[in-house]
């Protein structure tokens, strides 16, 4: 679980950051509230890039598990 509180830790700073540099660029508001709506919609699809990424890796060590079990009890018998 660890992992998984990194990597939501640096996806947080990485967004605050983006957010704050926009709001202290000087640009005009409706420029800043579009590049807003840009980071914003950029950060949503890095984060479920990296959600999905982490379900692969969870169900890929499953199977592994699974077979592995699977394995072991036909040995048992």
């Amino acid at each position: 679980m660890e992992s998984k509180n990194v990597v939501l830790g640096v996806l947080g700073g990485l967004a605050a950051g983006a957010v704050l540099g926009v709001l202290f660029a000087p640009d005009k508001g409706s420029k800043t509230r579009k590049k807003i709506a840009k980071k914003s919609s950029d950060l949503k699809n890095n984060v479920k890039d990296s959600f999905d990424s982490f379900l692969s890796s969870v169900e890929e060590q499953y199977q592994i598990l699974t077979s592995k079990a699977e394995e072991t009890v036909e040995k048992g018998k």
